[in-house]
């Protein structure tokens, strides 16, 4: 889903990729895959209680729009990162290619511990759409808080509903049902996300471990592992009766 941000809130400021080498501290490395990747940086849209009427909370002061315009199919998530640390705001990247945009974005929030920091999860994306597909109108919130969470969670539950076969044909699986049936926080969504995500990823492993195995004793401690392993991304993607190969 791509979203028709404000025109109150349009920016459309070029952003030279040093200012983000200085604020990021860049070194060397992360300065070649700017120059690989990146063609430019563009700071689309500030979401702010003086553009789109909406109250300022505690963690969400505003929310910013960077358009990424890229020089490859795709973008080492290491560059969105550099451009989180630079910018002191919660981030929402537009990520364009070849005709093509998708939405990416990290949960940033202050530190709990020292204000002036900010932790960031890892980055959910959504699917590729036509630069020409429809906009949708921006989530109705109360305040920026809830405005943020509501652009995030799509992002989260469109990664799990990847992860597992099965979820993205069945949006009345527990994962995304439970969202609409009952409040629950952004960071328990991005927790279970994280958690089908590492799951998905041990049954990948275990998997190869079986194929490698050529003793047949061994095998069959492997497939009770793989087992195991399956029923627990089972019951983390919400149950439902798709099989997880």
């Amino acid at each position: 889903m791509l979203y028709d941000w404000p025109r109150a809130a349009a920016f459309g400021r070029v952003i030279p990729k040093n200012k983000i080498y200085e604020h990021a501290g860049a070194n060397s490395a992360l300065k070649d895959l700017f120059v690989r990747e990146v063609d430019q940086i563009v700071w689309s849209h500030k979401l702010a209680p003086e553009t789109i009427n909406l109250a300022a909370t505690k963690s969400v002061a505003e929310i910013q729009v960077f358009r990424i315009l890229q020089r490859e199919p795709t973008l080492n998530q290491d560059v969105l990162r550099a451009i989180d640390r630079a910018i002191p705001f919660p981030l929402v990247f537009e990520l364009e290619h070849g005709g093509r945009i998708k939405l990416a974005a990290a949960y940033k929030r202050p530190s709990r511990s020292d204000g002036s920091r900010w932790v960031l999860g890892d980055y959910f994306e959504s699917d590729w759409l036509s630069e020409h597909a429809p906009r949708a109108a921006m989530p109705v919130a109360l305040n920026m808080g809830a405005l943020y969470e509501r652009l995030l969670s799509p992002l989260v539950e469109r990664q799990a509903a990847r992860l597992v076969p099965g979820m993205a044909e069945a949006p009345h699986a527990s994962f995304i049902a439970a969202a609409a049936m009952e409040p629950i926080s952004l960071e328990t969504r991005i927790a279970q996300a994280e958690a089908i995500k590492a799951k998905t990823r041990e049954v990948e492993r275990i998997k190869a471990r079986i194929a490698r195995e050529k003793q047949f004793n061994k095998r069959v401690a492997i497939n009770a592992e793989l087992r195991a392993a399956r029923e627990e991304l089972k019951r983390l993607s919400g149950g439902g009766n798709s099989e997880v190969e």
